[in-house]
């Protein structure tokens, strides 16, 4: 009493603490029996639609012939061609397309000191005279045909070439033969290096002056080399197989022999 007397009467005394608030009000009722009756309702309406049987159709409107497309033309040639959308028309970034095969014009001709002998196709008249010392012959592309390079030439390069024959007199250089099949080169006169690689098939008639000549072959087979003897030439295949072996010091690479 003495307490409740001094806050209540007290100048100095808190104020009364608010009041607590009011409880939570109950939680939402779903209506299941009206969301079920609106089911129901909309299940029988459309039974009662579907047990009318021919009756139903009255309400669709009548279209005549001249407006269906199937049997009117003109509205056919109105109307703009749809395209499926199961079916794709663009090309895939990853299909090949097959291009035509370029046909391109053949080449005889010297561009500063470079002979250019390019896209033949069975040729076997081609003669290139009046060399110097210092002039390259370039033959690239050319297929069943032969070519006569007479006089001193610095180099000969046979690139990318098929059943093609070389017939030269000399060069101070190297001869050398790439990305070709089956080619044949007869020396005349003298030639110190031939170099052959990537190629398949290739024949090389030495002359008496071109013993010396040195064959330098890589990723190539079908390599022969034909030495005259007698009056005639004797053919010895260049070795395609190599074995290596450690001496001690360093490796030894040497052919190898098949026994058959």
């Amino acid at each position: 009493m003495f307490m409740r007397s001094v806050l209540t009467s007290g100048s100095c005394a808190s104020p009364p603490l608010p009041p607590p608030p009011p409880p939570p009000g109950p939680p939402p009722i779903f209506d299941t029996e009206t969301v079920k009756d609106e089911g129901t309702a909309s299940r029988s309406a459309l039974f009662a639609q579907l047990n009318q049987g021919e009756a139903i159709t009255k309400g669709l409107r009548h279209v005549s012939d001249d407006q269906k497309t199937h049997k009117n033309p003109s509205l056919r040639a109105q109307c703009p061609s749809v395209r499926s959308p199961t079916k794709s028309h663009t090309l895939s970034p990853t299909s090949p397309k097959n291009s035509p095969q370029q046909s391109h014009a053949p080449v005889f001709e010297l561009e500063g000191k470079k002979w250019r002998v390019e896209y033949q196709e069975d040729k076997n008249d081609l003669v290139i005279n009046n060399t110097e010392l210092k002039q390259v012959a370039y033959i690239f592309k050319c297929n069943k045909s032969t070519l006569q390079i007479k006089g001193k030439i610095n180099s000969i390069t046979i690139d990318n070439c098929k059943k093609f024959g070389l017939v030269f007199d000399n060069v101070v250089g190297i001869v050398e033969v790439i990305n070709s099949r089956d080619i044949q080169i007869q020396v005349m006169g003298k030639v110190p290096t031939i170099s052959i690689n990537k190629t398949e098939g290739c024949h090389i008639y030495l002359s008496e002056e071109s013993l010396d000549c040195e064959i330098v072959s890589a990723k190539s087979s079908e390599m022969n080399i034909l030495i005259p003897q007698d009056g005639d030439y004797k053919e010895f295949p260049v070795p395609e197989q190599f074995k290596t072996a450690w001496d001690g010091s360093k490796l030894v690479t040497e052919p190898a022999e098949i026994v058959g």
